[in-house]
């Protein structure tokens, strides 16, 4: 069915109108947002088989663009769009943190972990900070396989360096779950706290994200907590 061909009540931008947004389904939000289908398919329906199809709203969110557009229905410009409506949001989520210090791990991991658990490949980050520890700018420096070498120090400090960053916490998952670093972690914490000591930038923390488990106290390891900066 149409969404023209639905009660007028029961149509996602009249339920916006008279009850506002929050009484919209995760489908029908998408519904808004997209505002056509495809032949045979109704918005609404698109956003359900889209959700569908990648399990939940959140893993939805993480989606690449060439994830979306193998979506029959979702060309460029609408996986384009609805990447950028995700991204939003969680920089929207991260706008407490301008305001707020981030003085210890669990603020990291309340930061990016729900995020970055999710994550079927490694990505690193790095949460630069001012003389306050306030959060002035993030940026993904690497996404892909624990066989890469995914973190160039020099590239890291050049991303510091032109945000005037004070200090900066380098962050990555580990998508198995287990958060104990890796030797390969240890020798680029190792590389950082060199390169940040020579051009004054303060290496706060390596903060790697794992999940709970039996064999995990914490969600996260700190090298900083460990005594191993």
């Amino acid at each position: 069915m149409l969404i023209r061909d639905l009660p007028e009540d029961e149509r996602p931008r009249e339920k916006i109108a008279e009850q506002g947004a929050t009484s919209l389904s995760d489908a029908e939000i998408l519904a808004v947002f997209f505002g056509t289908g495809r032949r045979g398919l109704s918005a609404i329906d698109l956003g359900r088989e889209m959700i569908r199809q990648f399990g939940s709203l959140r893993n939805l969110s993480r989606a690449s663009v060439e994830e979306l557009t193998a979506i029959d229905g979702i060309g460029p410009a609408k996986a384009a769009q609805l990447a950028a409506v995700f991204e939003f949001g969680r920089r929207l989520a991260r706008e407490p943190y301008r305001e707020t210090p981030i003085t210890c791990p669990e603020d990291v991991y309340e930061l990016l972990g729900p995020e970055m658990q999710s994550l079927s490949q490694e990505s690193v980050r790095a949460v630069l900070l001012n003389h306050r520890k306030r959060l002035i700018h993030m940026v993904e420096i690497f996404r892909g396989t624990g066989n890469e070498s995914f973190a160039n120090p020099s590239e890291i400090l050049r991303k510091a360096i032109s945000h005037a960053a004070h200090s900066l916490i380098l962050v990555h998952n580990h998508p198995s779950g287990d958060p104990s670093p890796s030797r390969a972690d240890r020798d680029v914490t190792s590389r950082m706290k060199t390169a940040c000591e020579a051009i004054g930038i303060e290496f706060t923390d390596h903060i790697i994200i794992g999940c709970h488990s039996e064999n995990n106290l914490e969600p996260y390891f700190s090298f900083r907590e460990a005594g191993l900066i």
